[in-house]
């Protein structure tokens, strides 16, 4: 559900160099900012950037097949 919000002109200005950097539109840069600070304080015991690579591990997942990995083999 999409709904309007009111952001600061120095967030949105941000976002925008962010997200062309990442090839994401403004939104969808805010989004990620809002997951990845979420996880932030909902796991503070973990570092960052094990956060930032679990999320993205599981976009990965959810982009397509994964191959089931075997230890020593």
């Amino acid at each position: 559900m999409a709904i309007a919000l009111k952001l600061s002109d120095e967030l949105v200005e941000i976002a925008k160099t962010h997200a062309a950097a990442k090839h994401r539109s403004v939104p969808k840069q805010i989004e990620h900012w809002a997951r990845l600070g979420k996880a932030v304080e909902d796991n503070p015991e973990l570092p960052v950037q094990f956060i930032k690579d679990t999320l993205l591990a599981v976009e990965e997942a959810k982009a397509g097949p994964l191959a089931e990995y075997r230890f020593g083999a």
